[in-house]
């Protein structure tokens, strides 16, 4: 048996696939993505900027620095060269470096250090200083003393001047501003992330709450019954000012179209289930009087035997209009919601004189029974409960061939809830039917007649009795069906806050009602 199905659970979001995010998420964390990049960028263009600066500042300081270098002192003949040590020109300053080469080879490198005392540089350090180009041009390199900015030029002397200063104090500040950046910036983005997440969060509360009402629609019961479409989305979010007030506005004057759409159709329900029971009702008593004439013109008169047929007709088709009014009134009172007589009712025995009952009217059929050993015993309705089961031993009794098994089971689920079956092995009921199977009037073999139409047809003017009374089908045939059993045992079930469903296929088909220990009556 089918289960019943709640409510469609919510599909689950994969975390690695962006198209399953919340929206707020999404534009939070674009939000941020762009932030980092601005962030980024403005990072990149400071750096370069005060690189540019720095060099430039360092390089004048630099040209200035070898410009003393280089016109310092006068040859001496106790100094390399003949001429003074750089390092001693006046306003040179601390990590100053200085070196002179002359054919070839570096005399006396060194730099002042931090106590304004002349360190003298690696030997290993000759090589990149005769590398240099005495073109006056700065160029950075790295030392044993450490990073430097140096530069070459040339003397009317003909030696080589070397300058150079510390790169440490350029390298410090660009430092000192990545790390301000990345901590501003960081703080900045955690501030700016939180604070745009509540603003995002607030912006997009009118969506949820647009959704929030079109859930609760979605669950409302509009398929029958009277509707009460009474949620609306907020006023605060159904302004026409804005894209999503715009779409509140509008979902609130469909939720009006449908509103009034609904009144009107109970309204025009309504209307057709009075005059259904009113014609239904004052159909009885004519319906009475038919049969009852019926029955004294066959005990008072004499017939030919064609006349007797004909009356045997008009009783036959009289009692089976007073069937489908009697069902009519049946469903008129159940859409009207009356209340059910309860008592405690055993299913098993109610089943066993139902079949009984179905044994005697079609002997031609294989009748089964499958109980429990212990009687299952619901609270509802017992006359409605036999109708229920009677109707549906009729209904695979009509719409199967003779030898056809139908098997009426009872049985406690796990639930504790009552299930009562009815299967049989016949051809089955056609796959387009089974949506409309508990729809009134709906009868899956169309091309059945009724008789009485079948007789009207053959009724013709002009033609002798002789033609068409054997046309008209014997008191022993099919019996005709109004498509209201499977609709009536739909309404009692759920009436009794049960269910009813049905299986079918080609040799077996299953009719299960399921009803509760204790219906919840209104």
């Amino acid at each position: 048996m089918r289960a019943l199905s709640g409510e469609t659970p919510a599909p689950r979001r994969k975390w690695r696939d962006p198209s399953t995010w919340h929206l707020r998420t999404r534009l939070v964390l674009v939000t941020m993505a762009l932030l980092v990049a601005i962030c980024g960028a403005v990072g990149l263009f400071s750096y370069a900027s005060m690189d540019v600066v720095l060099t430039k500042q360092l390089d004048t300081q630099l040209d200035e620095a070898s410009h003393r270098a280089s016109l310092f002192g006068r040859p001496s003949p106790g100094n390399s060269g003949g001429r003074s040590d750089p390092l001693e020109a006046r306003g040179q300053g601390i990590g100053t470096l200085n070196a002179r080469i002359l054919g070839g080879a570096v005399s006396n490198p060194g730099f002042l250090a931090g106590d304004a005392t002349r360190k003298s540089l690696s030997p290993d350090d000759d090589h990149v200083l005769l590398e240099l180009t005495p073109n006056g041009l700065p160029v950075d390199r790295t030392l044993s003393a450490g990073a430097y900015r140096l530069t070459a030029v040339r003397t009317p002397y003909g030696d080589v001047i070397v300058t150079g200063l510390p790169l440490a104090e350029k390298q410090n500040t660009l430092a000192s501003l990545v790390w301000t950046m990345v901590v501003v910036s960081a703080g900045g983005l955690v501030v700016i992330g939180l604070a745009g997440t509540a603003l995002i969060r607030r912006t997009m509360k009118p969506l949820e709450q647009l959704s929030d009402v079109a859930t609760k629609v979605s669950r409302l019961p509009l398929d029958a019954g009277e509707v009460a479409l009474a949620v609306r989305v907020p006023a605060s979010a159904a302004h026409r000012g804005t894209e999503v007030g715009s779409v509140g506005y509008a979902l609130n004057q469909m939720l009006d179209n449908v509103s009034n759409a609904l009144e009107a159709r109970q309204l025009s329900e309504m209307r057709v289930r009075q005059f259904v029971a009113d014609a239904s009702h004052e159909l009885r008593t004519p319906l009475t009087a038919i049969r009852g004439y019926t029955e004294l013109m066959r005990m008072t008169e004499q017939f030919t035997p064609d006349g007797e047929k004909s009356l045997a007709r008009v009783q036959s088709q009289s009692e089976r209009m007073t069937t489908l009014v009697e069902d009519l009134l049946l469903l008129a009172r159940l859409d009207e919601g009356q209340p059910l007589k309860l008592s405690e009712v055993d299913l098993t025995q109610l089943a066993i004189e139902t079949v009984s009952d179905e044994k005697v009217m079609a002997p031609d059929h294989l009748w089964q029974l499958e109980l429990p050993e212990e009687p299952v015993v619901v609270r509802g309705d017992s006359a409605q409960l036999h109708q229920v089961l009677a109707n549906l031993l009729s209904n695979a009794r009509k719409h199967t061939r003779a030898g056809t098994t139908v098997v009426t089971g009872v049985m406690r689920s796990a639930d504790g809830s009552a299930v009562v079956t009815v299967t049989d092995n016949g051809n089955g009921i056609p796959a387009q039917f089974m949506n409309k199977v508990f729809s009134r009037f709906a009868r899956a073999d169309a091309a059945r007649k009724n008789p009485a139409v079948t007789t009207a047809a053959a009724a013709r003017p002009g033609i002798p009795r002789s033609h068409w009374a054997p046309a008209v089908a014997p008191a022993t045939t099919a019996e005709g069906t109004s498509g209201l059993g499977l609709s009536i045992v739909q309404a009692i079930v759920a009436a009794h806050g049960g269910t009813v469903e049905v299986t079918s296929r080609p040799g077996r088909t299953e009719f299960a009602v399921r009803l509760p220990t204790s219906p919840q009556v209104a």
